[in-house]
C-alpha cells in the first residue's frame, strides 16, 4: 500500500537513482546494437520517470536498497534482445539483486532502421518506447524470478 512504501522510502536510494539514471542514459548514448554500429539511444522524459519509480519500488525490500543492484541493460527489437551494458549501482556494495531492464524501440521506427543491423559504421539517434520490462532475480535466495511488465 501506499502508506508503507512511504516508510520504506530512503533518501539515499533517491539521489542514488538519479546518478544510476545518468549512467543508463549514457551507457544507452553508446549502445552497440550491431556489428560496427553505435546508436545513440533516447530515453523519452515519460519512460526515465517510470523507470525510476519501478528500479525504486524493486529495491525498497532489499536488505541494501538500490546500492546492492546488478544493472543489466538490453534493447527488444523483434524477437532479438541485444545487451548494451551492465551497471554496478555501488561497487564497494556486495551485490544482492539483478535487475535486467529490458527496454523497447518504438516500433514506428523499425522500418527506417533495419539497415542498422547490418555491416558498415553509422551512428544514429534512436527513440525508446515507453514501454519496458525489468526483470528481478534476487541473489541471495533461491526464490523465483519477478517480471515486472510496463
Amino acid at each position: 500500500s501506499l502508506p508503507d512504501l512511504d516508510l520504506l522510502h530512503d533518501p539515499e536510494d533517491e539521489l542514488l537513482c538519479a546518478n544510476l539514471m545518468d549512467l543508463v542514459q549514457a551507457t544507452l548514448g553508446r549502445a552497440p546494437l550491431g556489428a560496427k554500429r553505435c546508436s545513440r539511444l533516447l530515453m523519452p522524459a515519460q519512460l526515465l520517470v517510470q523507470v525510476r519509480t519501478e528500479l525504486l519500488r524493486l529495491a525498497c525490500s532489499e536488505p541494501c536498497g538500490l546500492r546492492g543492484a546488478l544493472l543489466d541493460l538490453c534493447v527488444e527489437h523483434g524477437k532479438t534482445c541485444h545487451d548494451v551494458g551492465h551497471i554496478t549501482v555501488d561497487p564497494a556494495v556486495v551485490p544482492t539483486f539483478q535487475l535486467t531492464l529490458v527496454l523497447r524501440l518504438d516500433s514506428r521506427l523499425w522500418p527506417k532502421i533495419q539497415g542498422l543491423f547490418t555491416s558498415g559504421p553509422a551512428f544514429t539517434p534512436l527513440k525508446l518506447s515507453t514501454g519496458f520490462r525489468v526483470i528481478k532475480k534476487k541473489l541471495y535466495s533461491s526464490e523465483q524470478l519477478l517480471i515486472e511488465e510496463c
